[in-house]
């Protein structure tokens, strides 16, 4: 059954509706909310297949409504649906978003992690700003005050859709959707029932997940995860919980929702050492036991949806909080950190067909926040005696008033019955208004700037192309652009030779050419893309810790996806991407600091990714999946002197349905017990680990009371 569920999906995203053969699969991308209704269906006389490919239709409205793509739109867009997460059981988001070419989630401690969505891993400012994270296809966050484990702000582990777009979305978007998105839908309420999911792990690592809809009002959902650590001292609990409604009222389609997130984890350090990871004893080991991480969110929204003007408009309210408070084991110093923000704003979309060919989309964007940083240091460093360049005491204790304002329309133009082009343009307003607590001065390697205001803007365009060469294989083209303004951090967290002054818009600029089709009789599914990116004001930080502002990189890669139902029971699914991920200018500062030249590759960018699955289902109740994730060889530092070898880690899971309504699992994460690291960099003269779990077994159970 999840074999043909899986090769459906790929044909979603892939742009390509499900063959009929497969009604079947597509519908368990509902089954856990939607079998009643289908029995329903049925019982007023229709056909099994027509009810379960007309509730499949259904569920691919929540695309059109939500997300930045619909299924036959120029570029790649994958759609990670219910059935697969549920399939995975993922205790990480990297377990599920690492399965889609291009994408590379590194994992550090506990649930902290970095992106990576056709771009090399990145950080600071860089990896804040350059990923937008959606929910219900609005920002978690307001762009200035990002965070680069936005991730574990998601209730993804219920989700009823994950859509990851890869490449710029700031022509609808706006800032921070640089190198890609990732927009979560919590899944809105169906059938009456209460489902729950429990495992257990070898490691010590247990959750709960439980989802319960109200009839066709309302659905609530509960993640708790708790993990004693495989690390020394690395314990955490999790919980996230959220809602969602839908009504109706006066003529317009409401839906209203709600989510948080609480997390409380102590945190490992780096391992240090060349090869250090390979080492069993050094890899559990954890050199600074006083590290942790405190987080919590929340967030609601309304969306109301009416027929207008021979369209269709829709308004979307949000509010949002957030708080963090952790130690920055990361840096040498490890100075504490509290960060928080609050905030809210409004979409507005109107849509409408001007003629049967032609449809133009408008849309315009408010979000007003605030948020703040105190950065403290209890305890004296320094990396020689007469070293004061990190001073005990507070480093920052600053706050930071926005506005963004955003306009943007698309022009969607059926050419003919086998091209379709789509134009879009955004433009878009920024205003920081930063107060300072601590006197304007240079505090050793600080710098704190006086209380200013300061403004950005910038335009995005899009031009996408997609044509059919026949009913089986399509041609795509998309030229799009990319920009971000400055994150809060970049302006006012800055380093003693630094101004604020000296960041500006990032801007990225792509070019994107595909192919993807569905050949023998539907069974081989493919994709195939290739991408060349040029960015200017890239902003990031070197091995040495120095902010570099003005920093330019090209981004050139061939991403390929396929879905290959080989038998009726066999199925190989996977995706594999290769990239040339360069620096684009030079760099020589002169004190100390590595030398960047043109061509040098980026650190932390391997030029192979892949993940590939071989799924066997002889029958209905048993599937088994053998899986296979490799990192290739990549640089940890911008000076290309030092290199990890990469990895490739195996993973068996297997189901099997005693009922309709109960199903148990096991997972065996790293099958060979390969030693690797999850992450890997050389930073202020050392080669640093976080190591990748060791073998591991996780027993599970699903439980589904109607």
């Amino acid at each position: 059954m999840r074999v043909q569920t899986a090769s459906c999906l790929v044909a979603i995203g892939l742009g390509f509706a499900c063959p009929a053969s497969w009604a079947q699969a597509a519908s368990d991308v509902v089954t856990r909310n939607q079998a009643a209704a289908i029995q329903s269906c049925m019982d007023q006389g229709a056909s099994e297949l027509s009810c379960k490919a007309e509730l499949n239709g259904v569920r691919l409205e929540i695309v059109e409504v939500f997300g930045d793509r619909a299924i036959d739109a120029p570029g790649t867009s994958p759609l990670i649906l219910a059935d697969l997460i549920d399939e995975i059981g993922p205790d990480h988001p990297a377990e599920i978003l690492n399965q889609v070419p291009g994408v590379n989630i590194h994992m550090n401690s506990g649930q902290e992690h970095l992106i990576a969505i056709r771009s090399p891993v990145l950080t600071g400012g860089a990896g804040q700003g350059s990923f937008l994270i959606m929910e219900n296809g609005v920002p978690v966050r307001a762009s200035a005050f990002g965070n680069v484990n936005g991730l574990l702000e998601l209730h993804y582990e219920t989700a009823e859709l994950i859509e990851l777009v890869r490449g710029p979305g700031s022509a609808r978007y706006g800032s921070n959707a640089v190198h890609g998105l990732v927009n979560v839908l919590l899944g809105g309420p169906r059938e009456r029932s209460v489902e729950g999911r429990a495992s257990l792990s070898s490691l010590g690592r247990a959750k709960i997940d439980l989802i319960a809809d109200q009839g066709q009002v309302i659905r609530g959902a509960l993640s708790v995860q708790k993990d004693n650590g495989w690390r020394d001292e690395t314990g955490l609990i999790q919980t996230k919980g959220s809602l969602q409604a839908e009504t109706s009222l006066a003529g317009w389609a409401i839906t209203l929702w709600g989510a948080g997130t609480a997390l409380e984890q102590e945190t490992a350090d780096f391992i240090q050492g060349r090869d250090a990871y390979k080492d069993e004893d050094i890899s559990r080991a954890n050199d600074d036991p006083l590290a942790y991480r405190n987080a919590w969110s929340a967030r609601a929204g309304a969306r109301f949806e009416r027929p207008v003007a021979q369209g269709r408009f829709s308004v979307t309210s949000f509010a949002r909080l957030q708080q963090m408070d952790f130690r920055q084991h990361f840096l040498p110093n490890k100075s504490f950190e509290k960060n928080g923000q609050g905030g809210g704003g409004v979409l507005m979309r109107f849509e409408r067909p001007l003629t049967d060919a032609l449809t133009v989309r408008l849309g315009a964007d408010l979000d007003l926040s605030t948020g703040y940083v105190r950065e403290t240091q209890d305890d004296p460093f320094g990396f020689f005696p007469a070293d004061r360049r990190f001073p005990v005491g507070v480093h920052y204790d600053y706050s930071v008033d926005t506005r963004m304002a955003g306009l943007w329309s698309e022009l969607d133009w059926g050419v003919s019955d086998r091209t379709r082009v789509l134009f879009g343009l955004r433009g878009e307003t920024h205003r920081y208004d930063y107060t300072t607590s601590v006197a304007e001065g240079v505090y050793g390697r600080f710098k704190v700037p006086g209380n200013r205001s300061d403004d950005f803007g910038f335009v995005t365009p899009k031009l996408g192309l997609v044509h059919a060469l026949n009913d089986k294989v399509s041609v795509f083209g998309n030229y799009s652009q990319g920009a971000r303004a400055p994150q809060a951090s970049d302006l006012y967290r800055i380093q003693n030779f630094q101004d604020p002054a000296d960041a500006d818009v990032e801007r990225l600029e792509s070019v994107e050419v595909g192919l993807r089709g569905k050949l023998a009789d539907g069974r081989f599914l493919f994709e195939l893309a290739a991408y060349d990116m040029e960015k200017d004001n890239f902003f990031f930080r070197d091995a040495n810790g120095l902010n570099v502002t003005n920093g330019e990189t090209r981004h050139t890669g061939l991403e390929f996806g396929l879905d290959w139902a080989m038998t009726p029971a066999l199925t190989v699914r996977g995706g594999l991407s290769w990239s040339d991920q360069t620096y684009a200018f030079d760099r020589d500062v002169g004190n100390g600091s590595e030398v960047i030249s043109t061509g040098d590759r980026i650190d932390t960018a391997p030029e192979w990714l892949g993940d590939v699955s071989l799924v066997w289902a002889p029958g209905k109740h048993v599937e088994t999946i053998l899986s296979a994730e490799h990192t290739g060889r990549y640089f940890t530092n911008p000076a290309n002197t030092q290199t990890y070898p990469g990895h490739t880690v195996f993973a068996l899971r297997g189901r099997y349905s005693l009922s309709r309504d109960l199903e148990v699992t096991l997972a065996l994460r790293n099958l060979f017990d390969e030693r690797y690291a999850d992450r890997a960099d050389f930073v202020f003269g050392a080669e640093r680990y976080f190591p990748g779990e060791p073998r591991n077994l996780t027993f599970g159970i699903r439980r589904t009371f109607r």
